[in-house]
């Protein structure tokens, strides 16, 4: 039966302290919290003392964060402004403080429960940084987070408890790729209604892995679309992680700030040689990774600016089609690695049906959409 070890009243939230400091850092609170951890790379956590003052654990499994004057440590940035060092410090010493908090609970969970497994799951949760110095630092064998591990995730939990206390019989989740999916003739309705040219080549792996390491830009529509806020191989724009220039690029197309990075796909078989720290395997881009020493260089476009990368590794046999085409690149460039983001442009959803797929394909200096088995090539500039 579930056994509460430990619960939290509210005010007291990680997650509302972190929400604060993003709106206070000039972004949407409840939604970019994640432009909060990767500024943090850029910053030192000048402000840490002061933190560890207001946010604190309290020996009892909980944890008291009270308020901050943010005002005081560093003036708040407007959206339109541009950011500073002292908006990376802030960031920064947020972030420190965070996972400061989140290890003193967790070990406080392990002495508690005894169990060698940890599962997350909440807003938090997605602070993949975090979790990778949990999984790094604590007793716990194992670490996992679900895909959509947001807030409306944390129910999964439960009712996966439930249904076992009750005799159901459950089965650990397969993948992310929960969503719709449309058949070829489908999809072929769908170019047809929209009068694009279009082709269906042999393999279309092999067609956008040749348009990869020609330095193109892929729209890559496959399958089930994910459930979470993670593209993994589904709905993705897909690029050469060899062109540092490519994450400028990639942020321009999408219209993201530049200190944000881009992720890299790898083959599960290929992840140790070039990742480590994290967790292996990672399919689900919820930890980051260091970036081996003598591979940053040819993969630069996807390593962050303290050295590492969140990585999304692929197995062969859950995704053959999106292996085929990391093969082929590789084939084709040297390079086991693809840049991963995902498939939308700044202010809209992740594209979900084949409509949206060629909306942003129109929309964007894309150069080849690879939607099912078909692929649709930007036309050549006179």
């Amino acid at each position: 039966m579930l056994e509460v070890f430990a619960s939290q009243a509210l005010p007291h939230s990680l997650g509302l302290l972190y929400e604060d400091v993003t709106q206070h850092l000039g972004f949407l609170r409840s939604s970019d919290e994640y432009k909060v951890m990767a500024l943090a790379s850029y910053g030192t956590p000048r402000y840490l003392d002061e933190l560890r003052r207001s946010v604190y654990t309290t020996g009892d499994g909980g944890f008291h964060t009270d308020p901050v004057d943010w005002a005081s440590l560093v003036k708040p940035r407007a959206a339109s402004e541009p950011w500073t060092a002292d908006h990376a410090d802030l960031a920064a010493s947020v972030q420190r403080r965070l996972e400061e908090v989140l290890l003193e609970l967790v070990e406080d969970m392990s002495r508690r429960s005894g169990g060698d497994v940890l599962s997350l799951a909440g807003g938090v949760a997605l602070n993949c940084v975090a979790n990778t110095r949990i999984a790094a630092e604590t007793r716990y064998r194992s670490v996992w987070v679900q895909p959509a591990a947001g807030d409306s995730g944390t129910a999964l939990g439960g009712a996966l408890q439930v249904a076992r206390d009750m005799g159901d019989i459950t089965a650990p989740m397969p993948g992310a790729d929960l969503g719709r999916s449309w058949s070829d003739d489908e999809i072929e309705a769908w170019l047809t209604t929209a009068r694009v040219p279009y082709s269906r080549p042999a393999d279309v792996a092999d067609a956008a892995a040749e348009c990869l390491s020609d330095n193109g830009i892929v729209a890559w529509f496959q399958g089930r679309s994910e459930y979470g806020p993670r593209a993994l191989g589904h709905r993705s724009l897909l690029a050469h992680p060899g062109h540092p220039a490519n994450l400028e690029r990639l942020n321009d197309v999408k219209g993201r700030e530049q200190f944000r990075p881009v992720a890299p796909m790898v083959r599960s078989e290929r992840a140790a040689e070039i990742f480590s720290r994290g967790p292996l395997p990672s399919p689900y881009m919820l930890f980051v990774h260091d970036v081996a020493p003598h591979w940053r260089d040819r993969i630069a476009a996807v390593v962050h600016v303290d050295g590492t990368a969140r990585v999304q590794t692929v197995d062969s046999d859950a995704e053959p089609l999106v292996a085929r085409m990391l093969e082929r690149f590789e084939h084709r460039t040297g390079l086991p690695v693809v840049i991963n983001t995902s498939l939308n442009t700044a202010g809209r959803p992740m594209v979900d049906d084949p409509r949206d797929a060629l909306e942003c394909f129109g929309s964007a200096p894309v150069d080849l959409l690879a939607i099912g088995p078909f692929v649709v090539r930007r036309p050549a500039t006179p």
